[in-house]
């Protein structure tokens, strides 16, 4: 907000020789209520700074400092209406602010206008295109409104910009994995986690990516890692339990989704897959006990979903075992 001031300011005292005397004065006027406003606002008396912004604004329609610190001013407030208001009228008096451009865009994803948000991000990368930030957030954009091919192209050039941020080559790769290209996935997932190794996002979509590729045994060691970092995160649990049924570990398997369900215990994907390990182990050891459990979870599970995929199937299954008892 300072060198919004002292642009202005300088601005201002050129304002003799470059108007007639009567438009400075208005000029000048429109100055004493944005410096007030400026004041106001670094004093947190925002309402009051709104005020005079918009004062000045009146009385210089074409004030373009006093455009951008309303749109600051009225975000601080929450008001993001007049925020983007105020953010649009700053980028059309100047139209290579980088700066309002980018503002806008955090605006407008405030909002949820998410197509707004993104051609804000995407003017502010054609006025600064280094900027990883700007690209980062307008691919994030582009993936909210499923355009991966835009949202790709933003990707690759953040990459190029810096391709030592962590946050770049998840990005990347789960669009990749979104394109069904899971081979570059799992590189970018893996180069993720050559920045932070310890990073739970990396290491669960990397382990679904092998999952995707049916590298059951690399999955679950990076699965099981990554709960260890992130104990909390109900997705990891649920493709670890995934993971353990493929590889015949049912046991560890049951571990894996009964401890998805501490986390959520109305998850109906969780308590069917939960159903279909107890099952497995049950026929296994013979235990009617184990029966009785598998076909409590897949009621649980139709009783929150009942129009969840294959519930005829379940239905029957249901019926079979419990007719078997």
């Amino acid at each position: 907000m300072a060198d919004n001031v002292k642009g202005y300011v300088l601005v201002s005292l050129t304002c003799a020789a470059l108007v007639p005397l009567w438009g400075c004065r208005q000029q000048n006027k429109a100055v004493d209520f944005y410096l007030e406003g400026v004041m106001l606002s670094e004093y947190d008396q925002d309402a009051n700074a709104v005020a005079m912004l918009e004062r000045a604004v009146k009385a210089d329609e074409d004030f373009y400092y006093a455009y951008s610190v309303l749109g600051q001013v009225y975000e601080k407030l929450k008001d993001y209406s007049n925020s983007a208001a105020a953010y649009e009228r700053a980028t059309q008096i100047k139209p290579d602010s980088f700066k309002d451009f980018f503002s806008l865009g955090r605006v407008y994803r405030i909002m949820e206008e998410i197509a707004k948000a993104a051609r804000a991000y995407e003017q502010a990368c054609r006025i600064d295109p280094n900027h990883l930030q700007a690209h980062l957030n307008a691919a994030e954009c582009y993936i909210e409104l499923d355009d991966y091919d835009n949202a790709l192209d933003f990707g690759k050039r953040a990459e190029e910009i810096d391709p030592n941020v962590a946050e770049v080559q998840l990005l990347l790769a789960e669009l990749y994995q979104w394109r069904e290209d899971f081979e570059a996935s799992v590189r970018a997932y893996k180069r993720a986690l050559e920045i932070d190794s310890n990073n739970p996002q990396a290491l669960t979509f990397l382990g679904l990516a092998y999952i995707k590729l049916q590298h059951y045994e690399p999955a679950r060691e990076l699965l099981t890692l990554a709960a260890q970092v992130q104990p909390d995160n109900l997705r990891t649990y649920k493709y670890l339990g995934y993971c353990n049924l493929k590889l015949d570990r049912v046991d560890e398997a049951i571990s894996a989704y009964e401890s998805a369900l501490v986390i959520s215990p109305r998850d109906w994907e969780t308590l069917r897959s939960l159903g279909i390990a107890y099952m497995l182990k049950a026929l296994f050891e013979d235990d009617e006990v184990l029966k009785l459990l598998a076909i409590r979870q897949w009621q649980a599970s139709l009783a929150i979903q009942p129009d969840q995929p294959d519930s005829e199937i379940m239905l029957k299954l249901i019926e079979k075992y419990s007719s078997s008892k």
